[in-house]
């Protein structure tokens, strides 16, 4: 049986690290934009008009009190340049959000922007997901809390390179993420559940006797500074 072809592609950012010139995509990130393109690159006769591809990504470090940005220096900002730079404007209609501080966020500004209206996602026309492995099942728990949407409307787009995954952070963001947001739909509860989450993780760090890393930070609260929740 043929796997379906994804109607729209969400991809979630990576963070972004300094450099003397201001910012970049890290490694995971840029990985993570060029498995888009390799995907319509390798579907693009499968759509009669060109693909929409979200590129959700915005100022995790937002969590930590940094300033705002530089203008176009959002995660999502340096997505679609690294996507123009591939040439997936040829075969997408490029669309970012640039809000967002974590996962949940991604998805949640992803709605509230707009940028899926229209589209009506199952089996046979999947929302497609891009990212990496280890965080994919994740995605998919707060993509169905978010869009509603059952397991068979999501179709993974595994990425890989760019980095090795936090496996360890990984699994103990998928047990809080279950735990902390139980029962919640509402976005500003799911917003409400995702502080107390975060906080949760941040007291239980020092109680170890260590302070979170800049992945790990991140990765529990969403995309940026090389990671985020």
């Amino acid at each position: 049986m043929t796997a379906p072809t994804a109607t729209a592609l969400l991809v979630f950012g990576r963070g972004v690290t300094r450099t003397a010139g201001g910012w970049m995509l890290t490694p995971a990130g840029a990985a993570r934009v060029r498995a888009a393109a390799g995907y319509v690159e390798r579907h693009r006769d499968a759509w009669p008009t060109a693909v929409p591809v979200i590129l959700s990504g915005g100022w995790a470090e937002a969590c930590e009190g940094a300033p705002e940005p530089p203008a176009g220096s959002r995660e999502g900002d340096l997505m679609l340049a690294e996507a123009r730079s591939l040439g997936l404007d040829r075969w997408a209609e490029l669309r970012t959000e640039t809000r967002s501080r974590s996962t949940l966020e991604n998805l949640l500004h992803t709605v509230e922007d707009g940028l899926l209206s229209g589209y009506a996602f199952d089996a046979a026309r999947p929302l497609g997901l891009v990212s990496h492995t280890w965080h994919l099942p994740r995605v998919r728990y707060l993509a169905g809390k978010v869009l509603g949407l059952p397991g068979s409307a999501l179709l993974d787009v595994p990425v890989t390179g760019g980095a090795a995954g936090p496996a360890g952070t990984e699994r103990l963001a998928r047990a809080a993420v279950r735990i902390f947001l139980a029962g919640a739909r509402d976005p500003a509860a799911l917003r409400r559940r995702e502080r107390h989450m975060v906080a949760w993780l941040r007291r239980a760090d020092r109680l170890r006797g260590r302070a979170a890393t800049p992945d790990e930070v991140t990765d529990l609260t969403r995309p940026a500074l090389g990671g985020r929740v």
